[in-house]
């Protein structure tokens, strides 16, 4: 910690401030702020009374489409000679797969008993660009019942062996698909619907692009005249490049069901939707779009959030950062608490270079990279310039990133003051809870006392849901 900022928190007179719990992982970070820190939460949504009953009932009554039975025995052929192919969401999503109130078991009961072999249900991890899952990452995920008796392999974007050109989209798109999925005679998607800062929410056609298909396919999806596009935000479907590229390739490639969860601010389960493509997905996106919306009369000079479940990396924790802008002022501060637990908590080796990149040039410089004539688009390009529109809005030393896990001398590479300018040093903490409350806590003393506040008070909110809140302001 640097004299000038040791001073401007050593002087602060934190009287009457008030605790508050911050997410960090499965815990919570106890944290004091000012008493008027207006807290900005999402609207309460019931969880499911009966899970398992739920998800049975959504499967045999689904949605715009046939049921599974129907669709298996559809399909010309014996079904003991039916290959199925189910996508499911990596260790970024958490969606409920496992166990006896999950997903995974029901839906597989229902496909065993028309009487396809369980030799030929196969499981694709839709990863996108992100790396490979790990067996405990699997367990954690699917469950060991799942891991042990299915077959389940990791797609991989950058493998053009494991693909095959299904396509080409409207916007000249070559569309390069998994071959297994695509190959596969009953193709089934699955995942969570929740809002999504340049898709307008997740689920539906997520499931197979980006998260089935390879670099070269994903390069218009997140290319900068896509994600600089106004309507390539939250909750936005009508317009947005992004959904409508994504959904015109699962509408190319054939997909027979789908099985999509809403979840609540506990990432508690609140509604099942099963069936068709299109109508299945959009009754998700109708039932969650209200619970996350979170009216903002004016913004605020200071916004504290966090990286939520979904932030197990720098790379992913963008998401908060994007969220928080229309509570935040121009010029205003962002004060982020991270938990990167993953084994990259940074994110891929060229996310780093990128990222370092975009620290050297500043988002505009960045993006005038990616927009020469002569740039070929590379896997993780898109993150940065994503950080881009938070910075842009603040400024560079206007977005304060505060995580444990990161080394400090790994901060070089990464844009923005840290958590680490506002501790003596590394050591002396017993644990990443315990450093992550100091970074926090003085960071949020150094902002509501920052200079650019010129003496004045500060209005201050703290965003409870994180990335998962969508806060808007009133029309």
């Amino acid at each position: 910690m640097n004299k000038e900022t040791a001073e401007i928190i050593n002087a602060a007179d934190t009287q009457g401030w008030e605790k508050i719990k911050v997410d960090f992982g499965d815990d919570f970070l106890d944290i004091e702020v000012p008493a008027d820190c207006e807290i900005l939460s999402m609207p309460s949504m019931p969880c499911l009374v009966d899970s398992a009953s739920e998800i049975t009932y959504a499967l045999n009554q689904p949605t715009g489409s046939p049921t599974i039975s129907e669709i298996i025995h559809s399909k010309g052929k014996p079904v003991e000679d039916l290959t199925v192919c189910i996508t499911v969401s990596d260790i970024t999503r958490p969606a409920p797969y496992k166990g006896e109130n999950g997903l995974l078991l029901p839906l597989l009961a229902l496909i065993e008993k028309t009487g396809v072999e369980r030799e030929n249900i196969i499981f694709v991890i839709g990863n996108g660009m992100h790396r490979h899952s790990t067996l405990e990452e699997r367990i954690y995920m699917y469950g060991q019942e799942v891991v042990d008796n299915y077959r389940i392999v990791d797609h991989d974007s950058e493998d053009d062996d494991s693909m095959i050109l299904a396509a080409q989209t409207k916007s000249g798109t070559q569309v390069h698909i998994n071959k297994i999925f695509y190959e596969s005679d009953v193709k089934i998607i699955t995942g969570l619907v929740e809002s999504h800062f340049m898709a307008g929410v997740s689920g539906g056609r997520k499931a197979v692009c980006p998260a089935l298909v390879n670099t070269k396919t994903i390069q218009y999806f997140h290319s900068v005249q896509v994600l600089e596009d106004p309507k390539a935000t939250n909750l936005i479907l009508e317009g947005n490049p992004c959904h409508e590229e994504a959904l015109e390739v699962a509408r190319t490639v054939g997909i027979d069901f789908l099985v999509n969860v809403t979840l609540d601010k506990r990432l508690c389960l609140t509604g099942v939707f099963a069936g068709a493509l299109e109508e299945a997905h959009h009754a998700a996106y109708e039932a969650m779009k209200k619970s996350v919306m979170i009216p903002v009369e004016q913004p605020f000079d200071i916004v504290l959030t966090h990286a939520g479940y979904v932030g197990r990396n720098h790379y992913q924790a963008v998401k908060a950062a994007v969220n928080a802008m229309p509570a935040v002022k121009e010029k205003g501060l962002i004060v982020m608490l991270a938990n990167n637990v993953d084994v990259e908590p940074i994110g891929s080796q060229e996310y780093k270079t990128f990222l370092h990149l975009f620290k050297m040039l500043g988002p505009d410089g960045f993006n005038n990279v990616l927009e020469h004539p002569d740039w070929v688009f590379t896997k993780d390009q898109w993150e940065p310039e994503m950080w881009g529109k938070p910075f842009r809005k603040v400024g560079l030393d206007g977005l304060i990133y505060c995580c444990p896990q990161i080394p400090e001398e790994n901060f070089d590479i990464i844009p923005g003051p840290n958590g680490y300018d506002f501790i003596d040093g590394d050591a002396g903490f017993a644990s990443d809870k315990q450093k992550a409350t100091a970074m926090l806590q003085n960071a949020i003393i150094y902002a509501v006392n920052h200079p650019r506040f010129a003496g004045r008070k500060p209005s201050l909110a703290f965003i409870e849901e994180g990335p998962y809140a969508v806060p808007m302001g009133r029309e």
